[in-house]
Formats: C-alpha cells, structure tokens, sequence
C-alpha cells in the first residue's frame, strides 16, 4: 500500500507491504507491497543528507520532550553496528517521525510518489530518509529497493500493519517486513507506541500534547543460513506470527506508561 501523507501511514506507511497470510505465488518475495520504487532512487546517503537528518531529529526530540512528556525504553537494544529492518506498531502520523527517537543514525521510509510534485515537501521528507515509491510498478521492484535500502548499510522502518490502525490489538500484520529481514539477514526489531493515538488521531489536523511512550523489544535475528536468497514461506510466516506478538506485548506496556 502506499502511503498518503497525513493519509494512510504518512512518510512510511507503505513500506510495511506485504501479502496478509503469507507472500503471493513466486516465493515470498511476491506481495511484499502493492506499489514499486525506483532503486536508482535510493542511493548511499551524502554528507548531506545525513547531516539534514541529525538536524530535524534533534529539533523534532527538543521540540517533544516538553510537548509530549517522551520516553524511549530499550534504545539500547537497537542494533549499532549494521542495517536492521524497525517495526513499529502504527497508530498516529506522529509515528513515523517518532520512530527517529529510537535511533541516532539516519533510517529510510518509503513514502508515495505524489509527495515529490511538491518541490519543497520532497525535499523536505526526504531529508527524514523518505523515499518515492510507484503505484502500479511490480512488487518486486519495491523489494529490491528496500534491499538496495539494506546494501547501503541503512536501517529500514516498515509498518508491519501497512497503514494506520485504531483499538488495542495487533493484529492481520503484513508478512513484508519479515520477508526483508529473513532475505537480508538482519534483525527485525519491534517498537510499541503508546500516546501517540491521543496526540493525533486519525482524523485530526492539529497535535495534541499528550504523553508519548515508546518501547524498544529484543531484536528477532532470521534463522541461520537466511541472507540474500529465496526465503521459504514458512519462515517468513513464523517471524511475521512472533512479530506480531512481541508488537502487541510492547504495545501494551508503552500504552500503559503513557497512561
């Protein structure tokens, strides 16, 4: 799916494709997402890029501690020393930009191309690690973008719910996320958020100060000998099924520190 800015997931949301019970015909690479990316779009970052990054994180982390009272639990636990794919639960179009808190270095997002007629909102998401994406192009063009993603060395944010959700449960999640960590080899590490729904509801056009929480799990590491080649359905369905219940877990405990 892609995503529609202050729509359907914001900067991002897209980026959790991915068939709901399991990849389409053609292995599991087929149905990691219903929209394409250019992998000429995505290249190694630049100086740039990386230094527009720090910039926005840091004033968007200034500018939420006092607004919305923001906690990280477990930033510790995010992988330094290589690519990893983050997976949060996704409830409000504050959370892609929360999701930055987690780690220090630059993460990418994929984001609908429409985004990119606006000269200036282009330029400006793509200083947060957003990407375009392509209705209409093959999923397996919007796969080998996330893994050109993961070649670069940069960490991946995917939605495994594909858009923004409502309620208290985790619950039909996409098997994207999942399929690109098992092929890639790297971690797949869940994120709860909680606070971030009474923030800015779906719906909503202006942001509230609401205590915001969020909680690092335990990165989930692909079983031995996955990395760079065809990823067996079953595997990517026991890591989509474990993912979902460690999101709904730290889901759980960031919703009930935020209050």
């Amino acid at each position: 799916r892609a995503a529609d800015a202050g729509g359907a997931g914001s900067v991002g949301g897209a980026a959790a494709g991915g068939g709901r019970g399991g990849p389409g015909p053609g292995g599991a690479g087929a149905g990691v997402t219903a929209v394409g990316a250019r992998g000429s779009e995505v290249h190694p970052p630049t100086w740039l890029e990386r230094t527009s990054y720090k910039l926005l994180r840091g004033l968007f982390i200034l500018l939420a501690k006092p607004m919305f009272r923001l906690e990280v639990h477990g930033a510790e636990k995010v992988p330094t020393d290589g690519p990893f794919v983050l997976a949060p639960v996704h409830r409000s179009n504050l959370d892609f930009i929360l999701a930055s808190t987690v780690h220090p270095g630059r993460m990418r997002y994929m984001g609908k191309a429409s985004i990119w007629k606006s000269r200036l909102l282009g330029r400006f998401v793509a200083m947060l690690g957003a990407f375009p994406v392509h209705r209409g192009t093959p999923d397996r063009e919007s796969l080998r973008t996330c893994m050109k993603v993961i070649e670069n060395g940069e960490p991946l944010v995917m939605f495994p719910e594909g858009t923004r959700r409502t309620g208290d449960e985790v619950t039909d999640l996409y098997d994207g996320p999942a399929y690109v960590a098992a092929r890639a080899g790297v971690p797949l590490v869940p994120v709860g958020i909680g606070g971030s729904d009474a923030a800015m509801p779906i719906g909503a056009k202006l942001i509230r100060p609401r205590k915001i929480v969020l909680v690092v799990g335990d990165p989930i590491r692909p079983p031995a000998g996955e990395g760079m080649g065809r990823v067996p359905r079953r595997v990517v369905r026991e890591l989509t099924e474990r993912l979902q219940a460690e999101i709904q877990a730290l889901y759980d405990e960031a919703r009930r520190l935020a209050g």
